[in-house]
């Protein structure tokens, strides 16, 4: 059971109860956003990404893998827009203070992405990339039974990604970039007042920008069958905001001039993968990733006001994930459809997972269907259904204990492209 501030409820006698009560709650917040592997383009999305690593042909491997982009033909750019439809229906099993399950907790996002791709000369290829490389949210409502934890949170990291390819022979390829990520942060939770009505505290305008540095290689074993691994760094994120506070009772001191600090470590990501070309038209893809989540597990709070600075840091206890993916494809000139199946683990057990971050392992199943248009122009659309486990929670914060699980637990991810 995960505590929050042990088994004292507050009450109204701690002269510095909204700070306090900010401090343990953020303790088991969420900090970190889960990294998005469909990035909006056929490729990716219509194969649970198992294309990615492998990705020749398109300017999106700007991200998927920048070796692969000495070998995009025509210097073409691809527009998209994808929908991010999650739906989350908790149950819940104890709540000491009552409460609903809050309904369908899920936060949809619509995000736009564009890639682009240019030659420089016989051995260079220059690649940019701009949309969602982060991001998670969840709205349980005021009345939730774990509003102690939180009652909405919403955390997106919007990336640019430059990134250069090198053609060493026709066998191999190297790349190297960056993502450029700003990450904003926002979340409420409920302070419990005892015997009176909640209180909450609002974390607002809490933002940094990060810097993730991408290593890529290609090697093509045959002209049917190719490697590529790609390796993304760890990096820190350290955003900044404010703090505001509703309904506390007026013999309470407020903090003035108050502030808040979060930081984590985002973990490294190595992929590796195949791809191989069973004939003109049909095409098959194999991938695995390992992600060091455990380096997410500590993170640190500040709080910060005109009577001096809280700090508290919370060990999560969190584990390395890996990830499997396989997809098939059957393509000719851009026309064409792709389907993929992908399993990855949690970085969390049961023991240690929190409402306001409730990851499990997930299965993912996806599908794309492409055409090339009278215009040269080519058109696809894809989506990808993600199946989470229930998420079992069972954590207790202000001295407030709830459990239960998630009955339903999905995520839709619908685009469409523009290759032109």
């Amino acid at each position: 059971m995960m505590t929050g501030c042990g088994k004292k409820r507050p009450g109204l006698g701690c002269p510095f109860l909204a700070v306090f009560a900010l401090s343990l709650c953020i303790s088991s917040a969420h900090a970190a956003g889960f990294y998005i592997s469909e990035v909006g383009t056929p490729a990716s999305l219509g194969t649970a990404g198992a294309a990615n690593v492998t990705n020749t042909w398109g300017p999106d491997s700007t991200w998927a893998n920048p070796a692969g982009l000495v070998h995009v033909e025509g210097d073409p750019m691809v527009g998209g827009l994808q929908a991010i439809v999650p739906y989350m229906k908790w149950d819940t099993d104890l709540a000491e203070k009552g409460g609903d399950d809050g309904g369908n907790a899920g936060v949809i996002a619509v995000v736009p992405s564009f890639y682009l791709a240019r030659a420089l000369g016989d051995r260079w290829t220059f690649g940019f990339g701009a949309t969602a490389l982060q991001g998670g949210g969840a709205d349980y409502g005021d009345q939730f039974a774990g509003r102690y934890g939180t009652i909405d949170i919403a955390l997106a990291g919007l990336g640019g990604t430059f990134s250069l390819g090198y053609k060493v022979n026709d066998a191999l390829s190297l790349g190297l970039g960056a993502s450029v990520i700003y990450t904003t942060y926002e979340q409420k939770i409920a302070i419990n007042l005892g015997p009176l009505p909640d209180g909450t505290v609002r974390i607002k305008d809490a933002d940094d920008i990060g810097v993730q540095p991408i290593l890529g290689l290609q090697y093509a074993f045959t002209d049917k069958l190719l490697f590529g691994v790609t390796y993304r760094a760890e990096y820190d994120t350290d955003l900044k905001g404010n703090v505001r506070f509703r309904g506390l009772p007026a013999i309470l001191p407020l903090p003035s001039q108050t502030s808040v600090k979060l930081k984590w470590k985002n973990p490294q990501w190595l992929e590796a993968g195949l791809s191989y070309k069973v004939d003109d038209r049909h095409m098959l893809f194999v991938s695995g990733n390992w992600q060091e989540w455990s380096e997410f597990s500590q993170n640190t709070l500040a709080v910060d006001t005109a009577a001096g600075n809280r700090l508290t840091t919370l060990e999560r206890d969190w584990d390395d994930t890996w990830r499997l993916a396989v997809g098939y494809g059957n393509q000719s000139y851009y026309s064409g459809w792709t389907v993929g199946v992908s399993y990855e683990s949690s970085p969390a057990k049961d023991s240690v997972r929190t409402i306001d971050f409730p990851v499990d392992s997930s299965w993912k199943l996806s599908s794309a269907y492409g055409r090339r248009l009278a215009s040269g122009r080519a058109l696809s659309v894809g989506a990808t259904l993600q199946i989470l486990g229930d998420a079992e929670v069972d954590q207790t914060n202000q001295g407030v204990r709830f459990a239960g699980d998630f009955s339903d637990f999905y995520v839709l991810y619908a685009g469409v492209t523009l290759r032109f």
